[in-house]
């Protein structure tokens, strides 16, 4: 696709209230506007969720201490985030989506197979995130004496992929203004939240869980990362790109690291609280995490919980639906933007039906397995996304984003490899024994000498930074001179542009 013809498939800024008509297109000079710290608005509203309070049990359940959890989940959403921060410089220097800009390490045709990767990654979380809101309206009403049943969860379904899906098809500004109201109710509701359940916190037990091994430790550490940045590093220059190409660099990463890690750390801390004054309230947050913390809640705060709860939810599916629509585009399907989001609305939907109506194993089967799975090649593509960010001196050449002709090439053979090589490494070191349909995982556990699928190292998910350094560090050693010769083409080519094409290097 040429930049002519994503241009043709939506091009222009929205109007207040209008639907954004740009697609996978750079975003034109004079559409550029705002600082650096209005990217605090979508990443903390996508991430002020109370399922973070659920990742107290979720890390606990590595068999750590409290303070072990504490520290690794802290360092571990902290870092994640960071690596957001630093893959939105690119969305700033470039104007483009996240798997556009990619485009300059995988090639135009290469990089379909990252934008189909990242497609599926944010369809899935979109759909985790709306059958969570499902669960907790229908049960948060049962335990009011109303109505939990069936038609609670097809209403609260309704409700949530209509806020969902409209949010998506109306794009950017929209998504923005909906941020915006997200972190603010969802702010002061979830701080009403932990004060009332402090009571709940037995400082004697949250001590007196004991330390656990440092396998165990790095394991919680990596869930922490996937569940978070790693989940998020695929869209983090979508919402950059509006910003002129002139805002500090330093405050897009400062700005998206703070506003994504802000409301987890504080989430996780409390959640490891409760969960580890009260193990068989940990044991069921398993299976439906926010319907077991509203237990905690007297009755006049059900309603309100519902609402932080929904909304949170609803404000990391605001993300995800938009960025989905941008990685189908990415990955070659020629349809308007808008019409993108609801395709990804309508998969969302029939997801989420699954997931709330027929699937069986509980919550956290799926959950973890769904992450850790998918956070190995995102890992590896992020690697390598970084590297290639950091080799470059000069501006992405915006017409050869999309002209497989160009200097970025069609179809550049080692970016790819270290795609393949990180991830059949990261999946040969995770193991995943919730889910049966991934027992095959873990194969290289016992090859290195790391215990096997039983041993100490079987659930620190080593793959997931594995696949992460392959790209990183494979990318900075082989792929050098490959880009300076891309940057030297395009010294060469800016000074005599033909009449009427502008030059390739801004």
């Amino acid at each position: 696709m040429t930049q002519q013809e994503a241009v043709d498939q939506g091009a222009g800024a929205p109007g207040r209230g209008a639907v954004e008509t740009n697609g996978i297109n750079v975003i034109a000079e004079e559409e550029r506007r705002g600082r650096p710290r209005s990217l605090f608005w979508p990443w903390f509203g996508a991430n002020v969720s109370v399922l973070g309070l659920a990742y107290g049990s979720f890390l606990l359940g590595f068999g750590i201490s409290a303070r072990q959890a504490l520290v690794a989940g802290a360092v571990g959403i902290v870092v994640s985030f960071l690596l957001c921060g630093l893959v939105a410089i690119a969305g700033k220097r470039g104007s483009a989506p996240t798997l556009v800009l990619s485009r300059a390490a995988f090639g135009v045709h290469g990089n379909r197979v990252p934008a189909a990767l990242s497609w599926v990654l944010t369809v899935g979380w979109e759909t985790v995130l709306v059958s969570l809101a499902t669960l907790a309206t229908a049960t948060v009403f049962g335990q009011l004496g109303w109505s939990g049943g069936t038609t609670t969860q097809v209403v609260a379904l309704l409700v949530v992929a209509a806020l969902v899906v409209v949010g998506g098809v109306l794009g950017f500004d929209a998504i923005m203004r909906m941020q915006a109201v997200v972190t603010v109710v969802g702010g002061v509701l979830t701080v009403v939240y932990v004060v009332l359940v402090a009571g709940d916190i037995r400082w004697s037990a949250v001590t007196a869980v004991p330390n656990g091994t440092t396998a165990a430790v790095v394991g919680g550490l990596v869930l922490a990362m996937t569940g978070y940045g790693f989940g998020w590093v695929n869209a983090a220059a979508d919402y950059s790109r509006y910003l002129p190409r002139t805002a500090s660099t330093r405050g897009v990463v400062g700005w998206t690291t703070f506003g994504g890690a802000l409301a987890p750390v504080v989430l996780l801390g409390t959640g490891l609280l409760l969960a580890a004054s009260d193990p068989e309230l940990s044991g069921t947050i398993a299976g439906d995490p926010i319907g077991a913390l509203a237990a905690l809640l007297p009755t006049w705060f059900l309603v309100p919980f519902v609402v932080v709860a929904v909304l949170g939810l609803v404000g990391g599916a605001l993300l995800d639906i938009y960025s989905s629509g941008l990685s189908l585009l990415a990955a070659g399907v020629r349809v308007p933007r808008p019409v993108a989001a609801g395709i990804d609305g309508a998969l969302m939907v029939l997801g989420a039906i699954w997931v709330v109506f027929v699937a069986t194993g509980g919550f956290f089967v799926q959950f973890q397995g769904f992450l850790i799975t998918l956070g190995v090649p995102i890992a590896a593509w992020c690697g390598i996304f970084l590297a290639d960010l950091a080799l470059r001196r000069r501006s992405y050449a915006e017409v050869d984003l999309y002209d497989a002709r160009g200097r970025y090439g069609a179809v550049p053979p080692v970016p790819l490899l270290l795609l393949g090589a990180g991830t059949v490494l990261g999946w040969g070191l995770v193991t995943n024994t919730y889910a049966g349909w991934l027992d095959w995982q873990g194969y290289l556990l016992g090859p290195l000498g790391l215990g096997g699928r039983e041993g100490d190292w079987a659930f620190a998910n080593l793959g997931v930074l594995a696949a992460f350094a392959v790209g990183l560090l494979g990318t900075l050693a082989l792929r050098r001179g490959a880009v300076r010769a891309q940057e030297t083409r395009g010294t060469q080519e800016a000074a005599p542009a033909a009449p009427g094409r502008p030059p390739a290097v801004r």
